[in-house]
């Protein structure tokens, strides 16, 4: 049974297994220079080299281990809450959903009740996994590495099963090429690693005829992630799961997908992270092992693209990067609701980069509503469509963007109603008007705005160490997913369900 949370929220699913991934600069870094230990064994022309006087090559991240959590050493038990999934306790103690089928011998695992007392068995860990660099950063992104690579041009150019294929998603007949740059554009992740995932699994991008099912090329599951558009959106979703489980410090073992844990090199990158992650999900042991080593998509990778360390740009985030003024996304009036603490940026695996807030007004659900949002800062409007909008913002005055959502600081406006939304192109400047709050786009329980901020790409944490700042009003999270608080000195609004007196804020 499926049960489903009625709030002013992104979507949000009650106890049960089921799992819908959906939420919903200007300048570039310079890159890091050095030299390889060891030379790549196939490098394709047309990259982007800077020459250096030690060599003309890029080299891998450097070995600093990065500190992990220490793994539990006991069994616990755990008491199921409000809008919990197996899924979702499963990955919070990084145990396998079998594992906890079985500890608990759960007769129907689509059913938790609120209150259910589970047994979270003991992880009992394998050898550790690999140390291999399998992609930098960047390439995980869709950073500013990612600008200069057009998605169908590629596609054409390889002539294979992607390049004459189409599906519809959401009422729109897409092609090959612009389901992967949608997913791309709404996960923030690199086409070209979306591209080298689906050849690596299915050989989708080089060959005519693809191996295995091709209505689920990437893996086999239930029927809402048949065809393209859903298995990529899968693919990109768990991608960004390992990246910002990594950067938090988060993860310390992969379970794989016959429930064997695999400590986490502490040596990888967060690029790698990612696709360690998804390939977890993926493969047994051995697989992965192979699948994440030289071999597995770090050869298909580099003969398809080159060598991936060609394009690191590094620092994605640059040491004292700071928030440019922003302010609540809505006009000075009627207060509104902070439906949402920090949470998802967009699916459930990328870092918490969102909150919500949603319109005056009593009723509940997706209603209609004709108050405004209005930009947090000023800046150029790149993107529209699907409830979502992007904008990128001037930091140095009126032109200073350069109109690319790869670079410097964007904002996600989601949600919201093609009715008066702003046009790809305007330029809007701090507290002029974006569009209307709904529930257009992704997945949604209720009429508000999802705000959520990038940097080069990079999904930037509501909970962390460069919060929201807006009108004054701080970020910061409250333990778990959904929940938060905006602090303004001594004042404090809590983000909770509904309109009510403890979670509304005005400007």
């Amino acid at each position: 049974m499926l049960w489903v949370s009625l709030s002013l929220a992104c979507g949000r699913l009650a106890a049960s297994t089921a799992e819908p991934w959906l939420a919903s600069s200007d300048s570039v870094p310079q890159t890091a220079i050095a030299r390889l230990t060891e030379a790549p064994e196939q490098i394709t022309d047309g990259l982007p080299v800077t020459p250096t006087p030690g060599g003309p090559m890029y080299s891998p991240t450097p070995d600093s281990p990065h500190e992990l959590p220490t793994p539990r050493s006991a069994a616990e038990q755990y008491v199921v809450q409000y809008n919990d999934t197996l899924s979702v306790i499963a990955r919070r103690f990084q145990v396998s959903v079998e594992a906890l089928i079985d500890a608990n011998q759960l007769v129907n695992p689509n059913y938790l009740e609120v209150g259910q007392m589970l047994a979270i068995p003991k992880p009992e860990l394998a050898a550790p996994g690999l140390s291999f660099k399998v992609i930098p950063d960047s390439e995980l992104v869709y950073g500013p590495g990612s600008v200069d690579f057009n998605v169908a041009d590629y596609i054409d150019q390889q002539g294979g099963y992607l390049a004459s294929y189409s599906e519809e998603v959401d009422t729109d007949t897409l092609s090959g090429a612009e389901i992967v740059q949608r997913v791309a554009e709404e996960f923030s992740v690199n086409p070209r690693l979306l591209l080298a995932v689906l050849e690596y699994r299915a050989g989708w991008v080089t060959q005519a005829q693809p191996r295995g099912d091709s209505q689920y090329p990437i893996v086999m599951a239930e029927a809402w992630r048949k065809g393209l558009y859903l298995q990529l959106a899968f693919a990109a979703n768990n991608l960004n799961r390992g990246f910002y489980l990594w950067q938090a410090g988060a993860v310390g073992y992969w379970v794989m997908n016959d429930g064997e844990l695999a400590p986490v090199d502490a040596t990888i990158n967060a690029g790698t992270a990612g696709v360690q992650q998804l390939f977890a999900l993926l493969f047994s042991r051995g697989e992965w092992d192979l699948a994440v080593s030289k071999q597995g998509l770090y050869a298909v990778y580099q003969s398809m693209f080159g060598f991936p360390f060609f394009r690191a740009v590094e620092p994605l985030l640059p040491p004292g990067l700071a928030q440019p003024e922003m302010q609540l996304p809505f006009e000075s009036g009627p207060e509104w609701a902070f439906t949402g603490g920090p949470h998802g940026g967009w699916g459930d695996g990328s870092a918490w980069a969102a909150l919500d807030f949603a319109p005056p007004g009593e009723p509940l659900g997706c209603v209609n509503s004709d108050a405004w949002v209005t930009a947090v800062a000023d800046g150029k409007i790149v993107r529209t469509g699907n409830g979502a909008v992007i904008q990128d913002l001037d930091l140095d005055g009126p032109g200073s963007n350069d109109g690319l959502e790869q670079t410097g600081w964007v904002v996600l406006y989601m949600h919201i109603e093609a009715r008066d939304r702003v046009q790809v192109g305007d330029t809007v400047r701090a507290g002029e008007r974006i569009g209307h709050a709904s529930c257009e786009g992704g997945v949604s329980t209720g009429t508000h705005v999802h705000l959520a901020r990038r940097y080069n790409g990079v999904w930037i944490p509501a909970d962390g160490s460069l919060p929201f700042v807006l009108d004054g009003w701080v970020s910061r999270g409250g333990g778990a997913e959904y929940d938060g608080y905006l602090d303004q000195g001594s004042r404090t609004v809590e983000a909770w369900e509904g309109y009510l007196p403890l979670n509304r804020i005005g400007r």
